[in-house]
């Protein structure tokens, strides 16, 4: 299992609007994104970075194996 960098929010946010998730609405220092069909809305920290195991539970929500969110990074 390959090791998640450690990632600014926008880094994040920027990832997961190729899976089609749109920002919501920023509340304090979260942004909420969400995407049409899903239940879910994901909630990243907009602190300096988004810490391994929160941006793990933030890809299981999505709905994306971490090779696919690693692979949208590169691109």
């Amino acid at each position: 299992m390959a090791t998640l960098p450690v990632l600014k929010p926008r880094e994040v946010v920027k990832a997961l609007k190729k899976f089609g998730w749109e920002i919501a609405r920023q509340r304090g220092s979260h942004i909420i994104l969400t995407k049409d069909g899903h239940i879910a809305t994901l909630s990243v920290p907009n602190h300096p970075t988004v810490a391994r195991g929160t941006l793990r539970g933030l890809i299981a929500r999505a709905g994306i194996t971490m090779s696919e969110f690693l692979e949208a990074l590169k691109k």
